[in-house]
């Protein structure tokens, strides 16, 4: 599929397309594919805001159910 036909998509099913390639990546991870240095940077801020109670959690599943309301 080229870049001008996922333009062409609707925002959820882009979501679709987006969440298979995450688990995708998620199941076939290997030591090949590192994080960016940024990407543990913002992990520690995220749980640092959480102890501090800057931020609340959300169920992954009932995350996923809200993007998918949103952009549908």
């Amino acid at each position: 599929m080229s870049l001008a036909e996922l333009r062409q998509l609707p925002p959820g099913e882009k979501l679709k397309i987006i969440e298979t390639l995450w688990g995708d990546l998620a199941d076939n991870a290997d030591d090949s594919f590192a994080s960016p240095a940024w990407h543990a940077d913002e992990l520690r801020r995220t749980e640092a805001d959480l102890a501090a109670g800057r931020i609340e959690t959300l169920d992954w599943e009932e995350a996923k159910k809200e993007l998918r309301q949103r952009f549908e």
